[in-house]
């Protein structure tokens, strides 16, 4: 007897109308990996040789300095080595000498040559981002992430108030428009800004594109999106890895991967709204309507219309937005959900458990784009670098629905956040001679922050009490941008004076994020918290069930009753 939406899904089973939406999250989900890490490519380090332009100032220092007969720019000659010599890469000032008297005076550098033996054009070189102006590569990343930051605050709100099909639809016509039209921009400023609206529009349809195929999926496949949903980043990012080999223009090369975007339009116009929304929101009948389309499309066939649409109006969707805050501006519903996070750390457990994970998402988001990021200064060929990253995330999300089923959550997390320390930390000492030892390390790391990050998020669910699991997992995403946004400059400004210390530190707050997760419980084959109070009144695990021991068969199969949505 079907009573709930849930099992009216599950009637409806999995066909052409879920394939529909399936096809527009793939390319939700690929699409961006292009543009968030795209900077590998667009603005990379690239050695440069400085061209010495200023004779003339150096004459009239002279001049003013040198006292008779000194001063003429004949008087002048470059001290340092001859620009084509490889001891003369990568310097911002020059020595002037002047040869009648002997004065030496430095001059900063005003023009550069770059090398484009790997890249023939690149942000870096097109805007002289070098010197006193290096920050502005990390910038160009950075900024795409603090967009996402943003980003992410408001597309939550924008998708319960408008409609997940009008929120994506927009945030992707949008990333469209901002990825192609920035190919053309001439002016560094606009650019910046630009990667700052494409950042803040990648939530709108990743994370909005995630929400709608979880919502209109039968239950039996929730707990598998996870997976599945991210394995269109990966394939995302081995693509850009391949373009990015046969195109070395950075323009061109943004052009060819924002391009394919047009291909998902007609699915746009074929797909729906999420029939959960429809009805929380109380449009019983537009519902109906979706129903009626899904089952035609599915070959299946629904109870009456009376019965389903008293099934609709009954349904109740925790994590969704009230009907009665639709009125209500997005700035007072900011306010009101800021507001209202202030129970995360509120009581002592639930506070302990949000800072774990609020550290742990931060150092997981830092390591890993820090890591997807360097291909330039870990690897010789940066597009096998990124090719390699992508693959190595296919299994890093493949084997973690077997790991947590078998050996629980906490451990696996563990023992990941450790080994990606061991191996980032290694890095730093292997002279980089030996490049294959450098980049065997890099993927080992790789694959197991991506494992980190995934069982993470699989954890996280399980930690907050149903009454505030929405809010904390989305401040845990919220949270996490935060270390995405200061690995560029790790990579760019630390690693420039010390090459060795973006690994380094990638790799000892790995192993900070695998100690915070002492301080977490284990949550296999234990009945998921309904309440703070709930999770406030347990007691805390016994030694017998250390972080070391593995879940009886009786523990797993409690985790047959839990679903992560």
């Amino acid at each position: 007897m079907i009573s709930t939406l849930d099992e009216l899904l599950a009637e409806l089973g999995t066909g052409w109308w879920d394939v529909i939406h399936y096809v527009v999250a793939i390319f939700c989900l690929s699409l961006p990996a292009s543009q968030a890490l795209g900077g590998a490519f667009y603005a990379p380090a690239v050695d440069y040789t400085c061209v010495p332009t200023a004779p003339s100032a150096a004459s009239e220092t002279g001049a003013e300095g040198g006292g008779g007969g000194g001063g003429g720019p004949s008087s002048w000659r470059l001290k340092d080595p001859a620009p084509e010599n490889s001891t003369a890469l990568n310097r911002c000032s020059y020595l002037m000498e002047n040869v009648q008297t002997g004065e030496v005076i430095e001059e900063s550098c005003s023009e550069w040559l770059f090398d484009n033996s790997t890249f023939a054009t690149t942000v870096t070189s097109e805007f002289q981002l070098t010197c006193d102006r290096a920050y502005l590569r990390a910038t160009y990343q950075s900024i795409y992430m603090l967009g996402m930051f943003i980003g992410a605050l408001i597309s939550g709100f924008a998708a319960d108030r408008f409609g997940r099909k009008a929120t994506l639809v927009v945030g992707l016509l949008s990333f469209m428009i901002l990825s192609n039209v920035s190919c053309l921009l001439p002016n560094l400023s606009v650019l910046l800004f630009s990667r700052f609206l494409l950042g803040f529009t990648m939530p709108f349809i990743s994370n909005i594109s995630y929400i709608l195929v979880v919502e209109i999926s039968e239950p039996r496949l929730r707990p598998h999106l996870g997976i599945l949903m991210m394995l269109p980043w990966a394939f995302g990012m081995m693509i850009l890895g391949g373009i990015a080999y046969l195109i070395r223009e950075w323009r061109w090369l943004q052009f060819t991967v924002s391009i394919p975007g047009v291909l998902v339009l007609p699915f746009l116009w074929m797909m729906d709204e999420s029939p959960r929304w429809l009805a929380v929101t109380g449009r019983h009948e537009r519902a109906l309507e979706v129903l009626k389309k899904a089952a035609r499309l599915n070959r299946t066939s629904l109870p009456g219309n009376e019965k389903v649409l008293a099934i609709l109006r009954e349904s109740k969707e925790e994590e969704s937005v009230n009907p009665r805050q639709e009125k209500k501006g997005i700035k007072v519903m900011i306010q009101e959900q800021l507001a209202s996070l202030s129970i995360l750390l509120r009581t002592p457990k639930l506070r302990r458990t949000t800072l774990a994970l609020y550290c742990s998402y931060v150092i997981v988001n830092m390591s890993y784009y820090g890591l997807s990021l360097s291909g330039g200064n870990l690897s010789n060929d940066p597009f096998v670098f990124m090719v390699l990253s992508g693959l190595m995330e296919v299994p890093a999300y493949s084997l973690t629905v077997p790991l947590v089923a078998h050996f629980g959550r906490r451990m696996p997390t563990l023992v990941s956040f450790a080994l990606s320390g061991v191996a980032l930390l290694a890095i730093a000492p292997t002279p980089p001679s030996h490049g294959w030892l450098v980049m065997t390390l890099a993927m080992v790391g790789k694959v197991c922050i991506a494992s980190a990050y995934q069982i993470l998020i699989f954890y996280s669910t399980e930690l907050f009490p149903t009454e505030v699991r929405s809010r904390g997992v989305g401040t845990c995403f919220m949270i996490s941008r935060l270390g995405s946004i200061v690995s560029p400059f790790i990579n760019e400004i630390l690693g420039s004076v010390y090459p060795w210390a973006p690994s380094a530190v990638f790799g000892a707050t790995a192993f900070v994020a695998g100690l915070v997760m002492l301080m977490l419980p284990e949550t296999m084959g234990v009945a998921l918290p309904e309440t703070v109070a709930e999770l406030e009144a347990r007691d805390m695990p016994s030694k017998k069930r250390s972080w070391l021991r593995i879940p009886t068969s009786e523990e797993k199969g409690g985790d047959k009753q839990q679903e992560v949505l």
